[in-house]
């Protein structure tokens, strides 16, 4: 088993990279932004399995640029960055993703494309009902920890499959068939704190969801709650319209 990587902000007892996460780490070429806010090449003579702050997009100017990016998908001004073959070529040797999404995996809602983001911009983590189990947040710590992203948004969207799922299990009192529960079971606590609220279930549950998606990772220790009190990351929730294609960022 490989020993635990250290990181630039010393903490201590940190998981070993897996090996196939370790293939992935780049040790040669890393990226910085222009002026215009797209990425360029620059040299790295150290290896990428540590925060570099010299990459490192803050995580204001990072909500500012996913943001930014869904105004343009929303108004059908899409401008594809980042998508060229020479783009392609310069993060071959490495990635500094400049967010980390959690989304759900309904493919109505892939955020390369919501947020007209191109390739390097963001590490995508997606599972139906945009929950967090220990491998979503073992990515997400990744992500954080190894790559230096410095925002995290948890994406949930309306008239959502895996939560309206939930909702008909909690009010059946019944259980999906198959392993569909791995999937239900999470979502189950949002959905019973809004039942008694009236209205719009199931939007109401959308939002619930993400707000304690968003609390989970804040608090999940050791790292992604060492990181937030740091003021190193910001984790956010929001959810996206169907219809118009726009995201709204949670309060």
């Amino acid at each position: 088993m490989m020993s635990p990587v250290p990181t630039t902000f010393g903490i201590m007892n940190r998981l070993p990279i897996s090996a196939i996460a370790a293939a992935c780490i780049c040790n040669s070429a890393g990226c910085g932004h222009n002026s215009a806010g797209n990425f360029v090449a620059a040299n790295q003579s150290t290896a990428v399995v540590s925060h570099d702050d010299s990459h490192a997009v803050g995580p204001d100017s990072a909500l500012s640029k996913l943001m930014d990016g869904n105004a343009r998908f929303a108004a059908g001004r899409l401008e594809h960055p980042n998508r060229s073959e020479e783009r392609r070529e310069l993060i071959s040797a490495g990635q500094h993703p400049i967010a980390v999404v959690l989304s759900c995996s309904d493919s109505r809602v892939p955020p390369e494309i919501v947020f007209d983001a191109g390739l390097g911009e963001l590490f995508v983590v997606r599972v139906a009902g945009n929950t967090a189990d220990q491998a979503a947040v073992g990515s997400v710590e990744y992500a954080v920890e190894h790559l230096g992203a410095r925002l995290v948004m948890v994406l949930g969207h309306e008239q959502c499959g895996a939560v309206k799922a939930a909702v008909d299990s909690v009010e059946s009192a019944s259980e999906p068939a198959g392993h569909l529960p791995a999937v239900v079971d999470p979502i189950k606590p949002a959905v019973e704190k809004v039942l008694g609220q009236g209205g719009d279930v199931l939007g109401r549950a959308v939002h619930e969801n993400v707000k304690e998606v968003v609390e989970r990772l804040r608090t999940s220790e050791p790292i992604l709650a060492h990181e937030v009190h740091e003021a190193h990351l910001k984790i956010v929730g929001a959810v996206y319209d169907l219809k118009t294609g726009k995201v709204t960022v949670q309060n």
